[in-house]
């Protein structure tokens, strides 16, 4: 295999892992508004994620490291072309992680609630805007034969564009639910089961109704398979969750954003960035892509140190895997 094709692979598996993890941790954010009914809730769901968030976002840094190595072509032009959306995640992401630090610092009823509604908003936009970013990239944009992008803002926000953000947010919406169902007790605990159930077939419709537009669009005998596990993995994720099996339920949700995301890097290769100009000024995965001593460097670093991070971030979660709920605030010590 050449080192380019392995590379897209790595990035496209490091958007998986990104996607599957910050996923959840974007639909709790959303869910302190949507699921809990007062503070003591809104701090339950805000503590299931909070020895997790950080080390979820390493796989957006290591994404977007790895593509500035390995594809800078790929890289300039999606950060310029997409400056502004991208802008706004990145501001969303930190106005999100100081707010989970500040939140506890000072008791005041104002203080908390502002920081809570950070958390809130700061995850529902880039839930939308990452299903917006990704579906353009598949769809393609309007890239001049200087590897430009020469369209405007207003033009990433078609349709299909559109319906990929409304996925994105419903899709991490479920997978909070579901693993909040997962992480608590209580009452908390049946209503995000509920909740759960009631979302996902509304996630199934945006699923079907998405990977049946990219189908069309670029799909293939290959992408079709990969998409049919979506709606089947949706609808046994709502299955688990009535039958309180929410370890099941979780794995089917997860499988079912690591699905959508193959689709799409599938329905990408061998582009990286189509041109909707002339496909002549497409950017692919050979032309993009940095030189093969660099790739082969970047391959062995990655042999050495990812599995370190994999077992380190496994860790994390084995030793943070107890339930938790409103009667554990106070031996968190209010946080």
């Amino acid at each position: 295999m050449a080192l380019h094709n392995l590379w897209f692979i790595l990035i496209a598996v490091l958007w998986a892992g990104y996607f599957f993890l910050e996923g959840f941790d974007f639909g709790v954010g959303v869910l302190t508004r949507a699921l809990a009914r007062d503070r003591a809730e809104r701090r339950v769901l805000i503590n299931t994620i909070g020895p997790v968030w950080d080390g979820n976002e390493v796989w957006l840094i290591t994404a977007g490291g790895a593509t500035f190595a390995a594809f800078p072509d790929w890289y300039a032009t999606l950060f310029s072309g997409f400056y502004l959306p991208l802008l706004l995640i990145l501001v969303c992401l930190i106005i999100r992680g100081v707010a989970f630090e500040y939140r506890h610092k000072r008791s005041g009823e104002r203080w908390q609630s502002n920081w809570e509604a950070a958390i809130f908003w700061a995850s529902l936009l880039p839930a939308v805007l990452w299903g917006v970013a990704f579906a353009n990239m598949v769809h393609g944009v309007a890239i001049d034969a200087d590897k430009e992008y020469v369209g405007s803002v207003l033009d990433l926000l078609n349709p299909y564009a559109l319906l990929g953000g409304g996925l994105t947010l419903t899709l991490f919406t479920f997978h909070g639910a579901v693993f909040t169902a997962l992480k608590t007790v209580g009452d908390i605990r049946l209503r995000a089961r509920r909740l759960a159930a009631g979302l996902g077939p509304v996630t199934l419709l945006l699923a079907v109704a998405f990977l049946g537009w990219t189908q069309l669009d670029r799909g293939d005998g290959v992408t079709l398979p990969v998409a049919a596990v979506v709606p089947v993995a949706l609808a046994g994720a709502v299955a688990a969750s009535l039958r309180g099996r929410e370890g099941w339920s979780f794995a089917f949700s997860g499988l079912a954003t690591l699905a959508v995301v193959a689709v799409l890097f599938l329905a990408l290769f061998p582009d990286v960035m189509p041109s909707t100009l002339d496909p002549a000024w497409s950017l692919t995965a050979a032309g993009a892509a940095s030189s093969p001593y660099t790739l082969k460097i970047m391959t062995w670093l990655t042999v050495f140190a990812l599995p370190v991070v994999l077992v380190y971030q496994g860790w994390t979660y084995w030793v943070f895997r107890k339930r938790i709920g409103t009667q554990h605030l106070a031996e968190a010590g209010g946080r």
